[in-house]
């Protein structure tokens, strides 16, 4: 089995080598050069890419945008033709160090691939590399991130920004609230069942026991996100908590109330206990939610007795009324 393996990795090392011939011969230069820059981010090796590695596709952000268009192609390229499980999640990161470092040109190629983006836009819910044993358990771990990556685009679609990019931390805080402030119940609740599936989708993360520094990798960015998804959510929680007794429609407070339960369930499966002023402020809400809810349900059978009687008085009126025109 060990000689089965080392001859894997020998293969796979040549083959490496071959695409990075192949692509120094490609007719122009700028392609070759992001070819080159690919597969130097996304070899074989089940390691993570480094940084100098990592920046090299960065940079093709800060150029034209024809070239930025280029860079995502052969990236989604490289992706989908390989039936590795290391270069498939090697293309993954690189991918999730697009959306959170590069630049706006670069994420702008990304969240429109092909054409107009999609749910399933990496379309990888059937991958499977059944070399052994271990690639097959990292199978379960380039699904997983495929799907959370999907999921992170679509977050952003429905803010209006990209919340774990660098650029979204230079914007101040107080702008956020403020964005925040201006948006309906019913804008407000999108926005917090978006994150609370982004939260959902880390819970699924794969229970595997083969874990390898790759995947380290992508688990340590993956939580770095999640810190950014969790400051989203707590701005978004209080100014909705804020607005519980003024909420006109009954069925907005059991949305709410039925969200915060679903991030609740989250913690537990999460085994996270950092962050406690979070996930105190979810926990708070949502009382706040079921005692207004309960309130409510109070004085409803108040307002329907009080219907009955408004009722039953104006037939007594009009029956009056009609006594009075017949002696008329």
């Amino acid at each position: 089995m060990g000689r089965l393996k080392k001859l894997r990795n020998f293969i796979d090392i040549l083959k490496d080598k071959a695409s990075l011939i192949q692509a120094t011969l490609s007719i122009t230069k700028c392609h070759a050069s992001v070819n080159v820059a690919v597969l130097h981010a996304t070899t074989h090796n089940p390691s993570p890419p480094s940084e100098k590695r990592l920046a090299a596709v960065l940079n093709f952000g800060n150029r034209s945008r024809l070239t930025a268009c280029a860079c995502i192609e052969v990236l989604m390229d490289r992706l989908h033709d390989s039936q590795s499980a290391s270069v498939a999640l090697k293309c993954l990161l690189t991918i999730h160090n697009v959306i959170n470092r590069g630049s706006f040109i670069l994420k702008d190629q990304l969240s429109f691939y092909p054409c107009c983006g999609g749910k399933n836009f990496l379309n990888l819910s059937n991958f499977r590399d059944n070399s052994d044993v271990e690639t097959w358990e990292l199978s379960n771990w380039v699904r997983w991130y495929a799907g959370l990556l999907e999921q992170s685009l679509m977050v952003s679609r429905v803010l209006g920004y990209y919340f774990c990019s660098c650029d979204s931390n230079i914007v101040d805080n107080k702008d956020k609230e403020q964005k925040v402030l201006s948006l309906l119940n019913s804008e407000l609740l999108n926005e917090i069942n978006v994150l609370v599936d982004f939260t959902e989708r880390i819970c699924d993360a794969p229970d595997s026991l083969q874990v390898n520094s790759l995947v380290f990798e992508v688990m340590r960015i993956v939580s770095e996100d999640f810190m950014l998804v969790q400051s989203e959510i707590f701005v978004r929680v209080m100014e909705l908590g804020n607005r519980m007794e003024s909420m006109i429609y009954g069925t907005e407070s059991t949305q709410f109330f039925n969200v915060l339960k679903r991030l609740e369930d989250c913690k537990e499966r999460l085994n996270r206990a950092d962050n406690d002023g979070f996930w105190d402020l979810i926990r708070q809400t949502k009382k706040k939610v079921l005692m207004v809810k309960e309130k409510r349900e109070e004085m409803r059978p108040a307002v329907v007795t009080m219907g009955h009687r408004d009722e039953s008085a104006v037939s007594e009126s009009t029956r009056f009324g009609k006594q009075i025109a017949d002696s008329g």
